[in-house]
């Protein structure tokens, strides 16, 4: 047994992954066709999210227990409450219906099931939006942790601005803890929208995963697991490196 691993290792030195035992190609072959899909796919639910999740975290923070802060609490329930492929199942049948009544036909059309680049998928839009739900409330509850730091006050007392004071003081030191859900969210895009995947027909690392589990390709399954465990390592390594950036108390100590 430690020989098979030795020379497998010594194998992946190499880049060379062995051969599929399902489709009998190399597997580097197998997950480079299908690796870019789903690293477009977790970049843009990833920046969607970044875009919907700080403001809106940031703003419910500032104006805890207004209207505002509950509107964000529940939208930010609601992406956690629906899973991101049924979401995106009602944007293709809303797409579908807008575009047969622009056609104003008189018999029933059933959403296509053309793949469509991810930029206009919705399935980049629904796996955003429930991606933005957890950074949300991580945002909002690390804002107001800060908020009533006394760095803070000290700040307010000085008569800065509540806008410089939410935006230098406090943003930047509860990016941290944001930072983290949003890294560890994006290396499980990486290969864990199986589900999606399989109902938007996005032939990704996922589906290859289930696919390989179901036709027992045991050296597929190890590549890939191998793939997602160093994308997990890398992400987090690339992380613990703009931890120092933002802040300076790691760069010091």
């Amino acid at each position: 047994m430690w020989l098979q691993f030795t020379d497998w290792m010594g194998e992946i030195a190499r880049f060379d992954l062995g051969t599929s035992l399902w489709t009998g190609h190399p597997v580097v072959e197998e997950i480079e066709i299908r690796f870019p899909l789903s690293l477009e796919l977790a970049i843009i639910a990833t920046l969607l999210a970044i875009a919907i999740a700080i403001p809106l975290g940031v703003l419910a923070a500032v104006r805890q227990d207004t209207w505002t802060d509950y509107a964000i609490r529940i939208f930010s329930i609601g992406g956690l409450a629906m899973p991101s492929f049924w979401i995106g199942l009602l944007m293709v049948s809303r797409r579908s219906r807008s575009s047969d009544g622009r056609r104003r036909s008189s018999s029933p059309r059933s959403p296509s099931i053309l793949r469509e680049p991810c930029a206009d998928d919705p399935a980049g839009a629904s796996v955003g939006y429930r991606y933005s739900a957890v950074s949300m409330r991580m945002t909002r509850s690390s804002v107001l942790e800060v908020l009533r730091e006394d760095y803070v006050r000290t700040a307010r007392a000085k008569g800065a601005s509540e806008r410089l004071v939410v935006i230098r003081h406090a943003l930047r030191n509860a990016l941290l803890p944001v930072i983290t859900v949003i890294s560890l969210e994006f290396a499980f895009l990486i290969g864990g929208l199986v589900v999606t995947e399989q109902v938007f027909n996005l032939n990704g690392i996922g589906k290859l995963l289930v696919d390989a589990v179901a036709h027992r390709d045991y050296t597929l399954i190890q590549a890939l697991v191998l793939l997602l465990a160093s994308v997990f390592v890398l992400i987090n390594f690339v992380v613990d490196m703009v931890y120092v950036v933002l802040d300076p108390r790691i760069r010091y100590s």
